[in-house]
């Protein structure tokens, strides 16, 4: 049962973030380097704002991976980063065309981590372990 545990609050759930990290990972760091090409497919949707929704996207993808490769703040991440697929999927990506129906996957993973957090790999759960050890140690103590 310990193995199983193991397994499905630690190993899955670090793996699973890592896979959904990939997609943000790479996405920021194409907008970093490819950044008028990204401009010039958002001017073909008619977006308005665009240096300015490409910046806060490119935010929301580094830091994102971030937090959910390395489990801190996993769960907030995990909402923003749901919140902002659902315009990228609803502007970008013709409806049910083969990025819509991947993001829509993409959006189910994060909901997962938003919902029942990082697992246990996480250094959310190391700093709530570590806060949670201090406070007993207190209580003894007083």
């Amino acid at each position: 049962m310990r193995e199983y545990t193991f397994l499905t609050q630690g190993v899955i759930p670090l793996i699973g973030r890592l896979l959904l990290s990939v997609i943000f990972a790479t996405s920021a760091i194409s907008k970093s380097f490819g950044w008028a090409g990204n401009v010039e497919y958002m001017s073909s949707k008619h977006l308005p704002l665009i240096p300015l929704l490409l910046a806060a996207a490119l935010l929301i993808e580094a830091l994102g991976s971030l937090c959910l490769i390395t489990g801190f703040a996993a769960r907030p991440a995990a909402t923003v980063m749901f919140l902002y697929m659902v315009p990228v999927t609803l502007l970008l990506h013709d409806f049910m065309g083969t990025q819509f129906q991947k993001n829509l996957g993409i959006m189910g993973g994060l909901l997962m981590v938003a919902s029942f957090g990082p697992g246990r790999f996480a250094l959310s759960a190391a700093y709530a372990s570590r806060k949670r050890k201090l406070h007993d140690a207190l209580t003894e103590v007083s």
